[in-house]
This record gives C-alpha cells, sequence and structure tokens, in this order.
C-alpha cells in the first residue's frame, strides 16, 4: 500500500512539472502572438491591395505581353513553397500544412509527380524533415528562414522562385500555408504564385480594368510584378508565423487543462489509497487489541 501511495504521489509530482511547462510555454507564445498579429493585421491589407491590382492588370494585358511571369504554359514542372514551423508541440498544424501539400500533390499534380517534377522548397524545418524522410524532391535552401523573418530574407526566396520561372525551371509555383484568422483558427490554403492569375468575373470570363498607364505599360508592369510578388510571399510567411504562434498557445492551454484534469484524478486515487491505508491500520489494530483481550 505504502508503494502504491509513492507512485501516485510521483505522478502528481510529474504531472504538476509538465503543467508548469505547458503554463510558461502558453504565455510565451502569446506573447510572440500579439507582435506577430499586429505585424500580419499591418501587412494584410496592403499586400492584398497589391495582389488584386496586379491581377487587374495582368487581366488588362495581352496573353502576348512579352512579361513571362504572367504567361500560361503546359506546366510540366511544378514547385511548391510549403510554409510550416521550425518547432513542435503547437497541435496539429504542421500536420495539417503537411497534408495539405501532399493532396494538393495527389489530387493537382499525379501526374508529374509519377515523372518527378514536383519539388517542394521547405520554409520551417518541420516540413522539410518530414518531406526528406518520405522521398520527396525536398529542397532545404530556405529552410531557417524564420530565424531571421526579415523582408530582405523572404525577398531573396521569393526572387529565386521568380528566376526559375522565367528560366523555366517550373511551369507554376504554388504556396502552402495557413492563414491566420485568430488565436484559435487556421486556414490552411494553396495558393497560386506563378503565373500570375488573372482576375474573373462571376460568369468566369476576364476582367479588362480600364488602366491609364504613365509611364508606359511594359515598363511599368515590369517594375511592379516583382515588387508584389515578394510583397505576396511576405504575407504568407507572416500570416503562418501568427498561425504557428497561435495553434501552439492554444495547444499549450488544452495541455494545461488536461493536466488539471489529470490532478484532480489523481489526487481522487491518492485519497482512495490513503483512506484504504488508514482504514487497514485501523482494522490491524483494532484486531489486535481484541486479540489481547480475548
Amino acid at each position: 500500500m505504502a508503494g502504491q501511495l509513492k507512485e501516485v504521489r510521483n505522478r502528481i509530482k510529474s504531472v504538476q512539472s509538465t503543467q508548469q511547462i505547458t503554463k510558461a510555454m502558453k504565455m510565451v507564445s502569446a506573447a510572440k502572438l500579439r507582435r506577430a498579429q499586429d505585424s500580419i493585421q499591418q501587412m494584410r491589407p496592403y499586400a492584398r491591395k497589391l495582389q488584386e491590382m496586379l491581377s487587374n492588370i495582368v487581366s488588362n494585358t495581352s496573353m502576348e505581353s512579352s512579361n513571362s511571369l504572367a504567361l500560361e504554359r503546359p506546366v510540366e514542372k511544378v514547385l511548391l513553397i510549403v510554409i510550416t514551423s521550425d518547432r513542435g508541440l503547437a497541435g496539429a498544424y504542421n500536420a495539417n500544412i503537411i497534408k495539405l501539400a501532399k493532396q494538393t500533390i495527389r489530387e493537382k499534380y499525379a501526374t508529374q509527380a509519377a515523372k518527378g517534377n514536383v519539388t517542394i522548397w521547405n520554409i520551417g524545418k518541420k516540413g522539410y524533415e518530414h518531406f526528406f524522410k518520405n522521398n520527396f524532391k525536398a529542397v532545404d535552401t530556405y529552410r531557417d528562414l524564420f530565424l531571421q523573418l526579415k523582408f530582405e530574407n523572404i525577398q531573396q526566396a521569393a526572387q529565386a522562385a521568380v528566376k526559375a520561372f522565367r528560366d523555366r525551371e517550373f511551369d507554376a509555383v504554388e504556396l502552402v500555408y495557413s492563414e491566420f484568422r485568430n488565436a484559435a483558427t487556421q486556414a490552411f490554403v494553396v495558393e497560386p504564385f506563378l503565373p500570375i492569375p488573372r482576375t474573373a468575373n462571376s460568369s468566369g470570363s476576364t476582367v479588362k480594368a480600364d488602366f491609364i498607364f504613365d509611364p508606359g505599360k511594359e515598363e511599368l508592369i515590369a517594375e511592379l510584378m516583382p515588387k508584389i510578388l515578394n510583397t505576396q510571399l511576405y504575407k504568407a510567411v507572416l500570416d503562418a508565423n501568427a498561425s504557428e504562434h497561435g495553434a501552439r498557445m492554444t495547444a499549450m492551454d488544452k495541455a494545461s487543462e488536461n493536466a488539471n484534469e489529470l490532478l484532480r484524478n489523481l489526487k481522487i486515487s491518492y485519497n482512495r489509497a490513503r483512506q484504504a491505508a488508514i482504514t487497514t491500520e485501523l482494522t490491524e489494530i483494532v484486531s489486535g487489541a481484541a486479540a489481547l483481550q480475548g
């Protein structure tokens, strides 16, 4: 009986120690989430307006435009830029992004994948570790961008993707990431990056926006396109960063609640065992006294 009590006491101490860790991690994630949320909320309207403007400009440009970033061509080689986190303990956050990337390959690019023509650029270590272990064509060049989350570093990855598309190394580039909604909710999305999508109306036909270009159309498009694409990737990375901290904060909060429930059950078990031990001792004492009197 004494051994059982000691085991329960040790389990209670272990759960209490784990709960202290989860509470501390929740507080750290909450502080980081506040900064990340401010960054993406300030960035998102600007990035969306730029992306909308770029799509409208491309829609107003003929398909024979000299700018190769808007030209659609038969898709033989595909690049997926998958944005995960560097660390775990974020619930199902990384698993959902990886699942979406694999689902996209299976449903949209199965033919290209069978030929080995699907390449994955990983931003975040967790995605790279999974795809590398599972024999995908994973590239770790931009894996550690979250260690120094700056626009200049993200710009290098965006420019490399643009150059690869122009050089026909890839015929389509897509982003797979989580869009931040709030601390408890993320939307996992696949977003076209290249070629630049054209704006379509409700009937599915291409919208022709009426723009007045100054300076010339080709010069303006050539200047704007790379800058807006840099901003688009930077927005996706900021979204993923905020989503990660929100997911981790929520996961640690749930872990702390589960620890409370586990502690409650363990304390009930401990009290029952203790009461049983006391009852057994009293029974032995009474039996011994009765034996002496008899």
